[in-house]
């Protein structure tokens, strides 16, 4: 009868976690901002704290550090807004360049081109006794620049307006759940288990943006000490994929050989910059971070890994910056609650 329990408790277990995956994939729109508030109030709930200890009220308290981070994002795409399009506007002058390097890629090239032109007239050719009825899009490429850029700013104004308010009430929901739950064993463990979270998801995401700024730095330096211009785009951008454990860095190795190559003629001085990123990239991720972060996170590589695409899948690029600190989260509770112990054990290195 027990064993028979623990079956039909796991599968109403799994069918809930599927139940809940589904809702936040359908409602990705209202949950992904609201996910993202939750952390970014972590990582701003020192600095309000701090505030309140100067005699800050806490109303200001919270808004100063959203206008704070708001300020820098807005400063930080007006600067690139400039670079970004310049490299924009040199990729397609660069593929005689890029071929010159590629010689021994230059004949697939060619055949690849060929075959797309051959298949486009294809596609393009009225079909033979058939009535040939244009489509009008009314969107167009213009429409759906639009239609992005106002999800994105109805995203970030829900994320700002959720954050003020989680920063505004404190530990006010800890407290309601902590009131709602039956014995007092159930809210010392709800207690250990949110300070726990909240220590070290805190911990997690100050360490990191510290450590990506000072391999933003690094990355500039050393690119401009190679004579590639631009170097706010190369900092912001190794900054920046350094969030994405793995993943981001291989990627910032593959735009590093590309920036190389439309810059230099040298083939040996363009496979400079990604070897010299992936050197920065390796004293900070195989030896600082894991010295500040060690005794806080152990979790099985190839189970981050696999985070992060299932967590790209369901929200793009802002899942994939989430899945550490949700995986994170998952093994806090996996730790402290008995039956999710194995899956805790499962998620150690």
């Amino acid at each position: 009868m027990a064993a028979r329990l623990r079956v039909v408790t796991f599968f109403t277990g799994g069918l809930f976690v599927l139940a809940i995956l589904g809702a936040a994939f359908a409602a990705s729109a209202i949950v992904l901002p609201l996910v993202l508030a939750v952390f970014l109030k972590l990582l701003l709930q020192p600095a309000v704290s701090l505030l309140e200890r100067f005699f800050v009220p806490r109303a200001l308290g919270a808004i100063l550090p959203i206008v704070l981070v708001v300020g820098i994002l807005v400063g930080l795409v007006a600067a690139l807004s400039a670079p970004v399009a310049t490299w924009a506007q040199k990729l397609p002058q660069g593929v005689p360049r890029l071929e010159e390097h590629l010689m021994v890629l230059s004949g697939p090239m060619h055949k690849l081109q060929g075959a797309l032109e051959v298949a486009e007239e294809i596609a393009n050719a009225p079909p033979q006794g058939r009535t040939t009825v244009a489509v009008r899009s009314d969107l167009g490429i213009a429409g759906a620049l639009f239609a992005g850029t106002k999800a994105v700013l109805d995203g970030l104004i829900t994320t700002v307006l959720v954050l003020y308010f989680l920063l505004l009430s404190g530990d006010t929901f800890l407290r309601r759940i902590v009131e709602i739950l039956p014995t007092f064993a159930d809210k010392r463990q709800a207690v250990e288990i949110f300070q726990e979270i909240e220590s070290d998801i805190s911990v997690y995401l100050l360490t990191i943006t510290i450590m990506n700024a000072a391999v933003g730095v690094a990355t500039a330096g050393v690119m401009y000490a190679c004579g590639l211009h631009d170097v706010l785009l190369w900092g912001t951008m190794a900054f920046l994929l350094n969030f994405v454990p793995i993943l981001g860095p291989l990627l910032g190795v593959g735009i590093f050989l590309l920036a190389g190559l439309l810059t230099f003629d040298s083939l040996w001085w363009a496979l400079l910059l990604p070897v010299l990123y992936f050197v920065i990239h390796l004293i900070e991720g195989e030896t600082l971070t894991p010295f500040l972060l060690a005794r806080r996170f152990t979790l099985n590589p190839a189970l981050v890994v696999l985070s992060l695409i299932f967590w790209f899948w369901m929200w793009g690029a802002p899942g994939a910056l989430l899945a550490f600190p949700l995986l994170a989260i998952l093994k806090i509770v996996s730790d402290r609650l008995r039956p999710l112990r194995p899956l805790g054990h499962l998620l150690e290195e």
